[in-house]
C-alpha cells in the first residue's frame, strides 16, 4: 500500500468524529453489513460520514492495513477504531455505542 493511500486514510479518518469506511453509500448501502451499519448509526441520531470503499481500489485494500481489520464496513470515533458491523451491533444492543457516543462528544443530528 503507497504512503499517499495511508495518509488520505488517515486524513479521513481524524477529519470526522464519526466515519464508516462502507460499501456503497449511506442512501444506497451495496452489502448487508454496510446496510446493517447505517441502520445502526442512523437510530442513534448521529452526525456521520461515510466512504464508499467500492469508489476507490487503493482505500478499499489500504482502509484492511490501517486498522488491521479485514472486513467492511469500518466505523471511527474521534480517530479510533471502533469495529464492523457485527462489533457495532453488539455495542448498539447493549447501550455500549450510545455510551461512547455521548462520551466522545458526538454530535446529534438536528431534529
Amino acid at each position: 500500500m503507497t504512503e499517499d493511500v495511508q495518509a488520505r486514510i488517515d486524513q479521513a479518518v481524524k477529519g470526522s468524529d464519526v466515519l464508516l469506511f462502507m460499501k456503497g453509500s449511506p442512501l444506497f448501502p451495496q452489502c448487508g453489513f454496510s446496510s446493517r451499519a447505517i441502520a445502526i448509526l442512523d437510530r442513534l441520531g448521529v452526525d456521520y460520514a461515510s466512504i464508499d470503499v467500492l469508489q476507490d481500489q487503493g482505500i478499499r485494500q489500504g482502509i484492511k492495513a490501517y486498522s488491521d481489520w479485514p472486513t467492511i464496513p469500518q466505523l471511527y470515533v474521534k480517530g479510533e477504531f471502533v469495529g464492523g458491523s457485527d462489533i457495532m451491533m453488539e455495542m448498539y444492543e447493549s447501550g455500549e455505542l450510545a455510551e461512547l457516543m455521548t462520551k466522545s462528544g458526538v454530535a446529534q443530528k438536528a431534529a
